[in-house]
């Protein structure tokens, strides 16, 4: 009986642990202020080229995650892009340098084009809207 009363207690508090997670983490980025805006041409990684090879922050890229590469923004800097045609907004950690390819101001993992509803287009017209303490 104790060991269930144990069992019971652990996971109550791993959900109540669980759910304060989700909450402030979703408290944190409704209160975010940007003060740095840019527009431009955004294009999203090839998911079978680059899956599993390290970024210029040394960790792996993984297409499903909301990653994206810049040239200048620090990395781990959250950036909300917005995707001028249909309004749709994803949230990305920058964790790439690039893109390398002229007029383009951000590279996306899949998974945030998708979210953004450009991945037929392959290359859409974004605000980029982030913080820069400078």
């Amino acid at each position: 009986m104790d060991y269930r009363r144990w069992v019971l207690r652990a996971l109550v508090v791993l959900i109540v642990f669980a759910v304060g997670v989700r909450i402030s983490s979703s408290l944190k980025l409704r209160f975010f202020k940007y003060n740095r805006t840019e527009t431009g041409r955004a294009s999203y990684y090839d998911t079978k080229g680059f899956q599993g090879k390290k970024t210029a922050s040394g960790e792996r890229f993984n297409s499903r995650k909301y990653t994206a590469a810049h040239r200048s923004i620090p990395f781990s800097t959250l950036v909300r892009v917005t995707n001028i045609l249909n309004n749709k907004k994803v949230i990305v950690r920058v964790n790439d340098r690039g893109p390398y390819v002229s007029g383009r101001v951000i590279d996306l993992s899949y998974a945030a084009a998708n979210k953004l509803g450009m991945v037929k287009k392959g290359v859409v017209e974004v605000k980029l809207e982030y913080y820069s303490p400078d």
